[in-house]
């Protein structure tokens, strides 16, 4: 027999799927009433029952139903017939009457005593029942006569009838016999507390009976106490419903064992269970949370899974902390499979329908329902097999449930038949047509929407009535919302058009609360419809709470959106801060808004919008030859590594290599790739670039603003981009004309307008704007920032044109200067856009550190030393492309067996960058310790190289972030990475970093890291808890703790402590109210993936080392292609007169060649690197489009795959050196993305293109992110996001899915448009999330 608490070998498919055929391991035939006489032989005076007012023995109970039963069978009550139930929970009379039914060889079919008067005539008229027990006693059916007298039942009767939701609107009756019910009763006996140390379930213990005795499940509590002599104590129905009243009751009652669902289980205090040794859930899906803190040792927990139509259970698992939660493999006598659309077995890790045979099957009391349902399957060979509808993926450990594929919905955790619903509405008075469908409001909630017809004219509906009908006939759960049409639309085929049905619902003024609605102010009345359209719920009161209502983020923007028809200068934040609808109209009655007719107002202000000009298409001419002579300035690099290349080649005796002496080689590589000349050099071309560049305002396009494109594009081509923070970092900033003081720690990039003064001990944290231009629709604003003596700048802070920082103050992390006041001195600023927090926190000592000169040359040194691990990783794959083709005598051939061993040895370059990386981190982890430290000392020392070394890493190992390996790879590191966390591409300070299990990192979050101050740096252990979510390009400072199931929205900072499941968004953070993402499937596809899933996302991953192996075949291209260039015209001087005698002439002009052909060759290998990574998408997801997908699904793992060609081949090749051109629009129309005519672009980060729309002159600045996609609870939510014509979304800044800038609008740097947020045309905003602009 196969132990269900050990898992098959997953390498065997044949073994994984054997044990889930367990048909032929039942128990022998034997019937329920057999389970109670052999348990009270065992144990007659074992307490059988105890209902709080008696204690019924075994013997007692028997005596009483073996009495009750010939009574019934003297009342005409007879073997084969069936009973009705209809009695209160929580008394020992019902189960009494169904032991009784059954000693009498009957059925009992139970309806809850809470249930509608028309469902329980309904369920007794199907069953033709002989009678039905109520409170008052038995009540027989006239003219009933039994077709045999009252015995002892057999196997083959049944032994319940119970009904389920029908999809007719007709409940369906099954039918449970002796023999399955008994087996169910051995097979789970042989599960539970098989192995406890206490034993088996016995005399001692107590089982809680909480269920309806209308819901099969309530078998299992009965039985698991009679089988095994325990005592089974009900409960009080109102206990149950109250769930948290339930756990000092359990206590008080010493129950032991406790069959239920997990949503009630979650709300009762630990002590409640402390004396519960089983813990049985099932009927929803069980948090692994809830294993993690009610498994224990001394406790077992189960989760089962079956349907009424296969006997109450047909698997179940064990589940324990730190496991899948899935729904296990058979019960002993039940035979499971799943198959695919053509039912046939699935293999391991896929997805199919659930299919049931076995002892446990049971039958439809309706013949053509029941050969429907359970018709043979010539598939796996049965004669009879329930197709369950529901779908699984079969894995070693379990099966992991998917979801419904059938018209069945969950509502609230309640299975729901739609047609059941459907024909409730059909049957009401004036109703013609009917239709129930699941919507989901703006709040995120699903509903039941019955929409009904009614003849032509609604008024033959009475909604009031009709509602009163429903409550009277449904259960609570399976009440739609109602609304009634004077027709539905139908399709040509004469059946509803399920799409012309209308959502949101027209607001019914009728169904709001009359009082609550009444003396409110025009606004107030403005305000409630709104929210009653966008929430779908009835127009509120002056007192309600947005949130309370089912708000949610998406939501709010849009009623902020509606509201902006009027108010256009509401924000996001103005719902956030007076959530309540009364004090969000008095704060817009406060900012002077009335409803008076706005159309004049809304006509001037179209005439006076701002009309924004695209592009000039003279400057993309001027650009497009731009680009030779800084693609020239690239290939210098190259030249440079080919004339080293042909020196060592020419060394080891290469007949393909020029005679390179080694003295040029060096000056070579001195002039060009080291920053001791690339930075001069740099310098110098700035500068006089620069010339004729002031303050002010300029035209895009124009001649200054193509000067700062240039020099922009000429520091990414020199590589002076590379070198932040070294100590050079301060003379390239003066050489650039900036002003730097003595000391000053500057750890980002100076501006190339050099206009920036930095007083003495100031300090510049990594990653922060000191540019001073930004782009704001067609003009270019340019100004200088000063910043004081020993201020302070956090890391990725903004600072905007005409900022003035003042002595000694701080700017936060994250923050945003705008420029339109001055930071004083001593002063604190935070949030963007920034404003005054307080004084400066006393984080570093007042007085400045030891100068200490020796750390410069030290740093320096590093630098370098830093700067050739990507040398050292492309100097093996040389190796081994130069060994792989030595063996080659001819041109052909060489070029052959390069391209040959280009794979393996980009393989092998990977390797050594990432073991050289981690070699290094880990060394310099040593004696890494947190506190306040000199920037100029071992530990600054330490700090500063391990961060360059780390931000290198997530571009240059690309491949390796966001992906399975990322933990392991943290991990190696020094980091503290729990399991099941994701990472993506995070800068972090392993020794420092604590990311908890289940973490989600989202793109380009900063984790720790280090603070600057006078000299100083602070370094503190930064901790992300369990299942905590930091958004793209959250940041989690040093000394930070995020509590656990915890989340920091996208472009926010982490407070100093959040406490446990609390939310933040903005800079500063501030609260945040959430809604939870689910997806079908559950935690299968978020949390608790299985094996095969697990396989299949690293075979895919396992794909993106294609990237590199691309790039590196291009960068081969283009070295052959410049070598074939220097070889040819060196053989032409070798024949010249004059030359042929000087090698040296010869091999110069030949590298001259191999430069000026450099250029056109590197822009054909990226215009080459372009058409593959189009390529690689649309074969990896097509085009992206509207929708949801979690985490561990196949769509996440390919567009990873795709976006992992647009970092590692596209950008480096193309994409970068064409930021701000026509060939970058070119390129992300070529991905999918619609950008109009004379577009700025100065970011390629549209992740799904397909959903950009980026209008006519539209300006989308550097460092933004389009964000078309949220990972919200490890679920990708798509949507678009759209930019009208001549709308600017500045620097750093992100807007969310489903986002709309309107036209000529501005968004100001380091903003965050919030998700479904619509900014009205002509306006300015700007702030984390956006408000109106403050000029």
């Amino acid at each position: 027999m196969t132990d269900l608490t050990h898992p098959a070998d997953p390498a065997d498919p044949i073994q994984v799927r054997a044990q889930y055929l367990r048909g032929d391991l039942a128990a022998p035939e034997r019937t329920l009433i057999d389970v109670l006489r052999a348990t009270a032989a065992e144990h007659p005076e074992a307490a059988a029952l105890d209902d709080g007012d008696v204690v019924m023995t075994y013997s007692d109970l028997l005596a009483e139903i073996d009495e009750t039963a010939a009574w019934l069978g003297s009342n005409g009550i007879g073997a084969g017939d069936r009973v009705g139930v209809r009695m209160p929970s929580g008394n020992r009379e019902l189960y009494v009457a169904i032991l009784s039914i059954l000693a009498a060889g009957a059925a009992y079919v139970p309806v809850d005593a809470d249930d509608p008067d028309e469902r329980a005539e309904m369920v007794f008229g199907e069953a033709g029942i002989a009678g039905w027990f109520g409170a008052d006693g038995l009540h027989l059916t006239p003219g009933h006569v039994a077709k045999e007298p009252a015995r002892e039942p057999t196997p083959d009767d049944d032994a319940w009838i119970i009904f389920t939701s029908g999809s007719t609107g007709k409940p369906k009756g099954v039918a449970v016999t002796h023999r399955s019910a008994a087996a169910f009763v051995d097979a789970e006996s042989r599960l539970f507390l098989a192995d406890h140390p206490d034993g088996p379930l016995g005399p001692e213990d107590r089982v809680l009976a909480g269920l309806s005795v209308a819901f099969d499940a309530s078998c299992e509590e009965m039985w698991i106490a009679w089988a095994h002599g325990s005592c089974l104590v009900p409960a009080p129905r109102s206990l149950v419903r109250s769930g948290m009243d339930l756990g000092p009751w359990l206590i008080s009652r010493s129950i032991t064992a406790v069959s239920t669902v997990p949503t009630l289980a979650g709300l009762w205090p630990a002590e409640a269970l402390d004396s519960v040794r089983l813990l049985i859930v099932g009927g929803e899906a069980c948090p692994a949370e809830l294993v993690e803190r009610l498994s224990t040792p001394e406790r077992e927990v189960w989760n089962t899974y079956g349907p009424t139509e296969a006997t109450v259970v047909a698997c179940a698992a064990e589940l324990k902390p730190g496991e899948p939660v899935t729904i296990g493999v058979s019960l002993d006598g039940w035979d499971l499979v799943v198959v695919d659309k053509d039912e046939k077995p699935v293999g391991v890790g896929e997805v199919g329908e659930l299919v049931i045979g076995g002892v446990g099957l049971a039958r439809y009391l309706d013949p053509e329902k029941d050969a429907e349902k359970y018709a043979p399957m010539p598939t796996i060979g049965w004669d009879r097999a329930y197709r369950t509808g529901d779908h699984v993926r079969l894995e070693p450990e379990g099966l992991h449930f998917v979801g419904r594929v059938d018209d069945q919905v969950k509502i609230g955790g309640r299975r729901i038949e739609l047609g059941e619903v459907e024909a409730h509405l059909a049957a009401l008075p004036g109703v013609t047509q009917a239709s129930v469908q699941v919507r989901q409001t703006a709040g995120g909630q699903d509903i039941l929407v019955g929409y009904v017809g009614a003849g032509g004219d609604a008024a033959n509906v009475d909604a009031d009535a009709a509602m009163e009908r429903l409550r009277a006939e449904m259960p609570a759960a399976m009440v739609p919302r109602l609304h009634v049409m004077d027709e539905l639309p139908v399709r040509t085929s004469g059946k509803v058009d399920k799409a012309g049905l209308p959502w949101p619902l027209p607001i019914d003024a009728g169904a709001a609360d009359d009082s609550a609605l009444e003396g409110l102010s025009p606004i107030e009345a403005w305000l409630s419809g709104i929210w009653a359209e966008v929430l779908a719920v009835p127009a509120p009161g002056a007192a309600a709470d947005f949130f309370a209502l089912g708000g949610t983020s998406l939501a709010a923007a849009t009623v902020v959106a509606r509201m902006r028809e009027r108010a256009p200068h509401v924000a996001v934040r103005d719902l956030y801060d007076h959530p309540r609808l009364g004090r969000l109209a008095e704060e817009l009655e406060s900012r002077g808004l009335t409803l008076d007719d706005a159309s004049e107002d809304e006509a001037t202000a179209k005439k006076n919008r701002r009309v924004v000009k695209p592009v000039p298409r003279s400057t993309r001419h001027a650009q497009s030859l731009a680009m030779v002579p800084l693609q020239t300035i690239r290939a210098a690099k190259w030249m440079t590594w080919l004339a080293v290349l042909n020196a060592i080649a020419h060394g080891l005796g290469s007949p393909f290599a020029l005679p390179v002496p080694w003295w040029l080689a060096v000056v070579l590589a001195l002039l060009f790739i080291t920053p001791l000349g690339t930075l001069p050099l740099t310098a110098l071309a700035t500068r006089m670039l620069m010339r004729g560049v002031t303050p002010g305002d300029h035209p895009r396009g124009g001649r200054v603003h193509m000067k700062l494109w240039a020099a922009e594009r000429l520091a990414d081509a020199s590589g002076a981009r590379g070198v932040g923070g070294a100590p050079w970092m301060l003379w390239f900033a003066r050489a650039m004309g900036a002003k730097v003081g003595k000391g000053v720690s500057l750890h980002t990039l100076p501006p190339v307008t050099g206009f920036v003064e930095l007083g003495d001990y100031c300090s510049v944290e990594p990653e922060t704007d000191i540019s001073g231009y930004w782009v704001d629709g067609d003009v270019v604003h340019v100004g200088s920032i000063t910043i004081g003596s020993e201020a302070r700048i956090g890391a990725r802070c903004t600072l905007m044109p005409g900022t003035v920082v003042g002595d000694g103050a701080h700017v936060e992390a994250g923050s945003c200067v705008t420029g339109v006041k001055k930071v004083k001195a001593g002063a604190r600023w935070s949030g963007s856009p920034a404003r005054k927090v307080g004084r400066p926190k006393r984080r570093f000592p007042v007085e400045a550190p030891p100068r200490r000169p020796y750390w410069l040359p030290v740093y320096g040194v590093s630098a370098l030393i830093l700067a050739l691990v990507p040398v050292a990783a492309l100097a093996t794959a040389a190796t081994i492309i130069g060994a792989g083709a030595a063996s080659a005598t001819t041109w052909a051939g060489a070029i052959g067996l390069a391209f040959a061993w280009t794979a393996p040895a980009a393989i092998a370059a990977v390797a050594v960058y990432a073991l050289l990386t981690l070699i290094l981190v880990r060394l310099l982890s040593i004696g890494l310790k947190a506190g306040v430290h000199p920037v100029r000392s071992r530990v600054g020392w330490q700090a500063w190289a391990t961060e360059r070394l780390m931000d290198a890493a997530r571009t240059d190992l690309f491949p390796l972030y966001a992906s399975q390996l990322t933990p392991w790879w943290l991990r190696a590191l020094g980091a503290k990475v729990g399991r099941d966390a994701e990472i993506s591409t995070a800068v972090v300070l392993p020794k420092f970093t604590d990311i908890r299990e289940g973490s989600f990192l989202a793109d380009d979050t900063m984790v720790g890291g280090y603070e600057l101050g006078g000299g100083w740096l602070l370094l503190e252990e930064t901790r992300i808890g369990r299942r905590s979510f930091l958004g793209n390009s959250g940041i989690a400072g040093p000394g930070r703790k995020l509590g656990k199931n915890s989340l920091v929205a996208v472009l926010s900072s982490t407070p100093k402590k959040a406490k446990a499941g609390s939310n933040w968004w903005g800079s500063p953070p501030e609260r945040l109210r959430r809604v939870a993402v689910e997806v079908d499937g559950g935690e299968d596809l978020t949390y608790r993936p299985g094996a095969g899933v697990k396989a299949a996302r690293g075979a895919v991953e396992t794909l993106r080392l294609l990237a590199p192996i691309t790039s590196l075949a291009l960068a081969l291209l283009v070295l052959l292609a410049m070598q074939g260039a220097a070889v040819g015209i060196t053989a032409l001087a070798d024949g010249m007169v004059g030359v042929d005698d000087d090698v040296l002439l010869a091999t110069v002009l030949g590298l001259a060649a191999a430069w000026f052909v450099g250029s056109p060759v590197l822009l054909i290998a990226g215009m080459l690197a372009m058409l593959i990574t189009v390529a690689m998408k649309w074969i990896c997801v097509g085009t992206h489009e509207k929708g949801e997908h979690a985490l561990w699904s196949r769509f996440v793992w390919l567009d990873e795959l795709q976006d992992t060609f647009v970092e590692t081949v596209a950008a480096p090749w193309y994409l970068v050196p064409g930021t701000g051109t026509g060939g970058l629009n070119r390129a992300m129309r070529w991905l999918g993305a619609d950008v109009g005519h004379g577009a700025w672009l100065e970011s390629y980060w549209l992740p799904e293109t397909d959903l950009c729309r980026i209008g006519e002159g539209a300006t989308v600045g550097r460092g933004c992110v389009v964000q078309t996609h949220l990972f919200q609870d490890r679920v990708m939510s798509l949507d678009t996001v759209e930019l009208a014509p001549g709308a600017t979304l500045g620097p750093h800044s992100v807007a969310l899915p489903a986002s709309r800038l309107g036209e000529s609008t501005t968004i100001g740097p380091a903003s965050l448009v919030m998700r479904g947020d619509v900014v009205p045309a002509g306006t300015r905003w700007q702030g984390n999330p956006i408000e109106p602009m403050k000029e």
